[in-house]
């Protein structure tokens, strides 16, 4: 005689108090658990690779300013630009580089950022290249 022969074959029970669970209610108690929350972002931010900020000579920043003068001089025209520049990382070291095209709206000299149509702003220090 086996232990569950007096049980095996009785009818299955439903209870009158609470209703019958669908699949995905009864699939949601079998779901993962993340004993560690926050431990996958911890480590997608970890291998997130940055760049190094690139420190230009002396005569490619004079390029630069040559070309915001030049620019300067078209303001009103809104000419289109293409402009390469560092964006730094909040997180960690380094950053990103980035290359935008659009129409120069205007040069705000004193908080030293060029303002697209777009309004996005770009700070001057940050750029590698105008085009």
């Amino acid at each position: 005689m086996n232990n569950y022969d007096d049980i095996i074959n009785l009818p299955h029970h439903v209870s009158v108090k609470h209703p019958r669970l669908s699949k995905e209610q009864r699939a949601a108690q079998f779901a993962p658990f993340a004993a560690l929350t926050g431990y996958g972002d911890a480590i997608k931010e970890t291998a997130r690779i940055t760049e190094d900020r690139i420190e230009i000579d002396e005569e490619e920043k004079k390029k630069i300013d040559n070309k915001i003068i030049e620019l300067k001089s078209k303001i009103n025209d809104k000419p289109k630009v293409t402009i390469t520049f560092f964006i730094p990382d909040i997180k960690k070291s380094g950053g990103e580089y980035v290359t935008i095209i659009g129409n120069l709206r205007r040069i705000d000299e004193y908080n030293k950022l060029l303002i697209l149509e777009d309004k996005k702003k770009i700070p001057i220090e940050e750029i590698i290249e105008i085009l």
